[in-house]
């Protein structure tokens, strides 16, 4: 018999959401039973020995999980998505959103949501270096794209930008979105293991209010399931770097610090000063979850000895040391222990099991670069899982997941890691590093401020150190910047062109193949559109001029052909779609009467300059290749 569940109740601690009972929504599946949240999310629980069937199941809700499900569910292909746990995430952990990551919510028509829950771009970039949040500031950085001096790239990179929202607000929206639009999802259920075949794979799964085991056969499987991932484990995917580096500890709490931070609005404030009760001498952060009343602090610890304890009143010293507020009663809200990575896999896939997020890289928070990461590793394997399984596509376009994915993984754990690292200038410009006591760790902070040449030189270091850190909170290019080189992106004989700027710190936008499609505003009647709103992921699209009319001719027949949807978006007077601010004609690359092939996930898939004698040959010929559709239909 099926496991009723009409005396469960739960509540998230952090959104208020509350688990209601339900009648059972997957008739014939052994007497399923299924909870509904209010906000329309849905737990299923089964009898032991039953056998769900479904296309693509999904290990984990996190932002890489959740986002998969969310676009998966939007291209309508069946899904599951299962995790361990019995609610979404219970502490901030991630937060800053780039715009990556807020195009594709804005792809999936979630962006204004996100927007709603979040801290915005224009309070989150005065990041403050001090020696506690009530004492001594050592300087500000602009960050985020908040300086006069960058701002200007980042509203022109892309048509939203970035901003703070902690994973306990994103993670309740992307399942919440998901499940609405057809993902079946099941909480406290863990992955157990997994056994694949020609046809398929076969994952255990145990229910972890009951402790009854029962399996889901689907097409394909993705485990997304965290720092720690089983799947991920179980395929024994080969990785480089290293686990637990360094330790770290977060404490949670609860202060209106307002009167502190409110002139100088920003996400996080790095503190230096001598020792606490945890961490010795060092510099520790205190992070706004929510302006400006909820924190998060991060102090280090030696990871080689055994792990602090941090109760309450521990907990209460370091908030109080940080914040420079001796008298302060902190409302402290939860503390865990963690350790910093620096570990990639190279291979991101076995077979019909693929892992994306912290499951293939894991770093330390650096660059905000984690969650975003995970949901543009999801935006990527869902179009082409959707092709594969609809039969328009070649089951080899799925390896080129690990080709375009495994290069950016490397990336961002060398540039996060990297960034963490980078604070040794700043320590080494003040002096702090070659201290043996708090009293000289004092008074080499203060010769900052001498009229001698030590003084001077000290001032200059930390300027340098200052700057340095650019590269950790306005890398503008490694946030946007990936290039994508595989049998998925056909080349027009062109390359990547040379950088005119740090390529870190700023992103150029291309169309050579393998590039993400440019940001632009165009003209639909007397309102504007971006470029990337008139090429959703659900489908592909071609981008043309007036004397380019031939191709969207050609996109309309290959497209019926290949039983595969392909947009059309011809630009000029008169056509609809008009170049308002003439910079499309500045970004596009081509001629007028050439062609910009984008894929679903809104990559240049490939571009001829101008017009070919035969452009529906061409065309169909460029989409069998880059879909694994060999030998191309006639």
């Amino acid at each position: 018999m099926g496991l009723p569940v009409s005396d469960i109740r739960a509540r998230s601690p952090h959104r208020g959401l509350m688990l209601e009972a339900a009648t059972p929504v997957w008739p014939g599946l052994g007497g399923l039973q299924m909870a509904v949240f209010n906000d329309g999310i849905s737990e299923t629980s089964l009898p032991q020995g039953d056998l769900v069937e479904t296309d693509v199941l999904i290990v984990g809700s996190g932002p890489s999980g959740a986002s998969a499900a969310l676009a998966l569910s939007t291209y309508g292909i069946p899904n599951i998505m299962i995790t361990k746990y019995r609610w979404t995430a219970n502490t901030p952990r991630a937060h800053i959103t780039n715009q990556r990551a807020m195009e594709f919510f804005r792809d999936m028509g979630i962006e204004e949501q996100v927007k709603r829950d979040s801290t915005p771009h224009a309070l989150i970039g005065d990041t403050v270096f001090c020696t506690s949040i009530a004492g001594e500031e050592l300087g500000r950085i602009l960050t985020w794209g908040t300086s006069p001096a960058r701002e200007a790239d980042y509203v022109a990179a892309s048509p939203t930008l970035n901003c703070d929202i902690p994973q306990t607000y994103l993670e309740p929206i992307l399942v919440a979105n998901a499940t609405k639009r057809g993902t079946q999802t099941r909480f406290s259920s863990e992955y157990v293991s997994h056994v694949q075949d020609e046809d398929g794979v076969t994952t255990t799964v145990l229910d972890r209010a009951t402790g009854l085991r029962y399996r889901i056969r689907s097409r394909y499987l993705i485990g997304a399931d965290g720092a720690r991932s089983k799947v991920a484990a179980d395929l024994g995917l080969p990785s480089e770097g290293a686990m637990d580096i360094a330790g770290s500890m977060n404490i949670t709490f609860k202060a209106d610090l307002e009167e502190l931070v409110g002139h100088r609005p920003s996400v996080l404030y790095w503190v230096v000063q001598p020792g606490a009760n945890v961490g010795g001498i060092g510099a520790g952060l205190v992070r706004m979850v929510r302006p400006w009343n909820e924190w998060l602090i991060v102090w280090g610890y030696d990871i080689t000895q055994p792990p602090p304890v941090v109760d309450h009143d521990a907990a209460v010293q370091i908030v109080r040391n940080l914040l420079g507020m001796p008298e302060l009663e902190p409302e402290i809200t939860g503390t865990s222990l963690w350790g910093n990575n620096e570990w990639y896999a190279t291979r991101l896939q076995r077979g019909r099991v693929f892992c994306v997020g912290d499951a293939i890289h894991r770093h330390p928070p650096s660059n905000g670069l984690g969650s975003n990461t995970s949901v543009q590793d999801s935006y990527n394997l869902a179009w082409k899982l959707a092709a594969v399984l609809r039969g328009q596509a070649g089951s080899a376009l799925l390896d080129t997941y690990t080709a375009e994915r495994a290069p950016v993984a490397k990336q961002i754990v060398t540039r996060a890691n990297k960034s963490a690292r980078e604070f040794g200038d700043f320590f080494e410009a003040l002096g702090i590093t070659r201290v043996a006591t708090m009293e000289e760790m004092l008074a080499e902070i203060e010769e900052r401020k001498a009229d001698t040449p030590a003084g001077l030189a000290k001032r200059e270091a930390l300027h340098r150190a200052m700057e340095t850190k650019h590269y950790e909170f306005n890398a503008h290019g490694v946030e946007l910047g990936q290039f994508y080189t595989s049998s998925a992106v056909v080349s027009d004989g062109s390359v990547k062109p040379a950088p005119s700027r740090d390529p870190e710190l700023y992103y150029e936008p291309s169309t050579v193949p393998g590039s993400p499609l440019p940001h632009a505003w165009l003209g639909i009647g007397t309102r504007k559109h971006s470029t990337l709103d008139l090429a959703p992921s659900t489908q592909f699209t071609v981008f043309t001029g007036i004397s380019g009319q031939a191709w969207a001719d050609a996109a309309a027949k290959v497209g019926a052909r290949l039983g595969l949807p392909i947009g059309a978006v011809v630009i000029g007077p008169g056509q609809g779609v008009t170049d308002l601010y003439h910079d499309w004609a500045k970004l596009r690359g081509i001629d007028e009467d050439g062609v910009l092939l984008v894929r679903p996930d809104k990559i240049i898939a490939w571009r001829s300059k101008s017009l070919v004698a035969d452009p529906e040959r061409t065309l169909e010929d460029v989409l069998s290749t880059l879909l694994s559709r060999v030998p191309a239909v006639a």
